[in-house]
């Protein structure tokens, strides 16, 4: 039989709770990523023919250094991404965390990359769209389809399980929710484990991230931790950073834990993760091939570099480890 998808219901059982209007502006930096990463890629920063299925091009153009800052993330994170699916042979498991529109998923399979099994999880409300978007766009449901081999594919309005590829709707904070949801689309806790989050934690109290972070280095045997978000935030730009953001109804309530590399170390050593390391973005920049750099360079012209050395000295890329000494995850770097 023809593999099809399950007319999900797409009703809101959302409750509009005072936390649920916390949470709004956290959710609102969802769509600023991803019109940010949808107009890199229009002009050529790098290749994505996915993200235009989830977001519509803005019709304002982006600043140079956010779209270079952007290309250096997705360059950094992917080339971790893929440094672990290497040392693991593709047996293993990513669980990305706060995953909003990200397009990992479809652009591992036309890699050839994909891990035994990809889940992602965010707030039931962007979960809700995105699972709209997969339903009602084929270059983002085939690829799913084609991986999977029961007869039907289970999706309602916050979860969609296939063999490959599952998609929750959770709280992070809500760790015992999460962990259910996660048995139920058959997580295996013995498989090497890929855990991402990038600008989730710092939206999290530091007691609710160091939480998340025990949790993970708890529960699977064998692991690593990739974390991008805020660092140096003690000094002017940061404190202007954090008073934009609070302007937008977004408070960054972990941002304490962001004061600096060795910080950021630190909250990962103290909650269950053996080995760490952190490079802030600009250095993470000045190692890219020298060719790459030109690439991106040539895209169009950038004002003043030290706008560009501002923005990314404020912000890091740390990976953890916890067993895995047989595979080499150690030695991963970016």
């Amino acid at each position: 039989m023809a593999t099809r998808l399950r007319e999900p219901a797409f009703t809101s059982s959302l409750s509009t709770s005072n936390c649920d209007t916390d949470d709004e502006g956290v959710r609102g930096t969802c769509e600023d990523a991803s019109l940010c990463k949808r107009f890199a890629v229009s002009i050529g920063y790098w290749h994505d023919p996915y993200i235009q299925h989830f977001v519509r091009l803005s019709k304002e153009r982006k600043a140079p250094e956010i779209n270079r800052g952007y290309f250096a993330r997705v360059h950094g994170v992917s080339q971790l991404i893929k440094a672990f699916l290497r040392k693991t042979e593709c047996h293993c498991q990513i669980l990305n965390l706060g995953a909003g529109m990200d397009t990992t998923f479809w652009r591992l399979k036309d890699e050839d990359l994909l891990p035994s099994k990809y889940f992602e999880v965010d707030f039931p409300m962007i979960v809700t769209r995105k699972l709209h978007n997969i339903k009602c766009k084929p270059p983002l449901s085939s690829p799913v389809i084609e991986l999977h081999s029961e007869d039907t594919l289970q999706m309602d309005g916050h979860i969609l399980d296939s063999k490959r590829y599952a998609i929750i709707g959770a709280d992070l904070r809500d760790l015992s929710d999460l962990e259910e949801k996660l048995k139920k689309c058959n997580i295996n806790t013995q498989l090497p484990t890929l855990l991402i989050t990038e600008c989730v934690l710092v939206y999290m109290t530091p007691e609710q991230s160091a939480n998340l972070l025990k949790w993970a280095a708890s529960s699977f045997e064998t692991a690593m931790f990739i974390n991008y978000e805020q660092v140096n935030m003690g000094d002017r730009f940061g404190q202007i950073m954090i008073e934009n953001l609070r302007r937008r109804q977004c408070d960054l309530a972990g941002v304490e834990t962001c004061k600096s590399l060795e910080s950021q170390k630190e909250r990962l050593l103290s909650n269950g993760w053996e080995t760490v390391s952190a490079v802030d973005m600009m250095e993470l920049y000045s190692r890219l091939p020298r060719a790459e750099v030109n690439r991106i360079e040539s895209l169009e012209f950038l004002d003043e570099m030290e706008l560009l050395e501002q923005l990314m000295q404020h912000y890091c890329l740390c990976w953890a480890t916890k067993g895995g000494s047989e595979l080499g995850l150690k030695e991963i770097t970016c």
